[in-house]
C-alpha cells in the first residue's frame, strides 16, 4: 500500500468515527493548491476545493474526491471544529514541550487526562486530543501557553495519525490507541482561552450643543435608511462624521459608538462588523474609539 493510500484508508477510518478531514502533503500542509489568487478570503464559498482546513469534510465520498485531487497527498489533517482542540507538544531546538507541560500544570494546579487520544509525531512530540464545553471558541495559539506548547483550536487541525511526513509518520499512543478526547483541564482552558478585553473609560463631554444632538440622530437615520450592500459604506461615511462631534467635544463617544452601532445591527450589520467600522472611521478622523 502506497503512503497515499494508506492516508486515505486513515482518513476513511476518521471520517467513520465523525472527523472532518481533508489531504496534506509532506510538509503537513493542504494539499490542493487554492483555486483564487493570493490575498483572497474565501473560506470554501466558492464552491471549489483549495481551502485548507475548510474543505475539509466528514463526507466519504467527497474526501475520496479530495484525495483524487491530490494524487500526491500522503497525509490527512483532521479540522478543530466544534468541540475538538489539540495541545501540540514540540520537542525540537533543545526545547522539551513535555517538561514545559509540566511546569505549567504544577503552576495552575491540573493534570492532562491520561486515557485521551495522543498522536506521537516524528520529531517525538505529541498531539494531545481533548474537548471543550459546547459553544467554547478557543483560538489558535503559537508559544502562549509556553515554549514548545502550541494550541490547535477554531479554524487550525491536527495531522491525523498515519499521515507521513519528512521526518516519519504520526501514530497512536501504542497503550491507548484511540480512544474517545477527554475534557481539557478547567485550569488548562483558562490559560488557553484569550484575556477578557480590556474595557477603556469612554470620554464623556458635557453636551451642550442641542445642534450636536440633532446632527447624531441625523447620522443614526443615514444608517437606518441605508439598503444592503450600502450599509457597510454608509456606517462609515456617519461615523466618520460622528467622530469629527467628538472630536469637538460635542458629542460623547459612547453614544457615538452606541448610537450607530445599534442602528447597523437594526439594518443588519452584525456587532462585531459594525464595531470594527466605527472603530476604523474614527482612526480615520484621527480619533481613537
Amino acid at each position: 500500500m502506497s503512503n497515499h493510500e494508506k492516508a486515505l484508508d486513515n482518513a476513511l477510518r476518521a471520517v467513520a468515527q465523525g472527523y472532518a478531514v481533508a489531504p496534506t502533503t509532506i510538509n503537513k500542509t493542504p494539499a490542493i493548491p487554492s483555486p483564487h489568487d493570493k490575498g483572497h478570503s474565501c473560506k470554501g464559498e466558492c464552491g471549489q476545493p483549495g481551502h485548507g482546513v475548510y474543505d475539509a469534510t466528514t463526507n466519504a465520498a467527497d474526501v475520496r474526491r479530495l484525495f483524487g485531487l491530490a494524487p500526491k497527498a500522503v497525509g490527512y489533517l483532521i479540522a478543530c471544529r466544534g468541540r475538538l482542540v489539540g495541545l501540540d507538544i514540540d520537542v525540537k531546538n533543545g526545547v522539551n514541550g513535555f517538561e514545559t507541560l509540566a511546569q505549567l500544570a504544577r503552576k495552575h494546579g491540573f493534570e492532562i487526562p491520561q486515557m485521551t487520544t495522543t498522536v506521537f509525531t516524528p520529531s517525538g512530540g505529541a498531539h494531545v486530543w481533548m474537548t471543550v464545553p459546547e459553544g467554547v471558541t478557543v483560538p489558535n495559539s503559537v508559544g502562549r501557553l509556553g515554549e514548545a506548547l502550541d494550541t490547535r483550536g477554531t479554524g487550525g487541525y491536527l495531522v491525523g495519525p498515519g499521515s507521513t511526513g519528512r521526518a516519519g509518520e504520526y501514530t497512536f499512543h501504542p497503550k491507548i490507541g484511540y480512544v474517545d478526547p477527554q475534557p481539557v483541564p478547567e485550569r488548562l482552558l483558562a490559560l488557553m482561552l484569550p484575556p477578557p478585553p480590556v474595557v477603556r473609560p469612554q470620554r464623556r463631554s458635557t453636551p451642550t450643543p442641542d445642534a450636536a444632538g440633532r446632527a447624531l440622530t441625523g447620522l443614526v437615520n443615514v444608517v437606518l435608511n441605508s439598503t444592503q450592500g450600502g450599509r457597510n459604506a454608509a456606517l462609515y461615511w456617519a461615523a466618520s462624521k460622528a467622530w469629527v462631534h467628538v472630536a469637538d467635544g460635542h458629542v460623547a463617544a459612547g453614544d457615538v459608538e452606541a448610537e450607530l452601532i445599534g442602528a447597523a445591527m437594526q439594518v443588519g450589520l452584525g456587532e462585531a462588523e459594525a464595531r470594527r467600522t466605527v472603530a476604523s472611521a474614527g482612526r480615520g478622523v484621527g480619533v481613537s474609539a
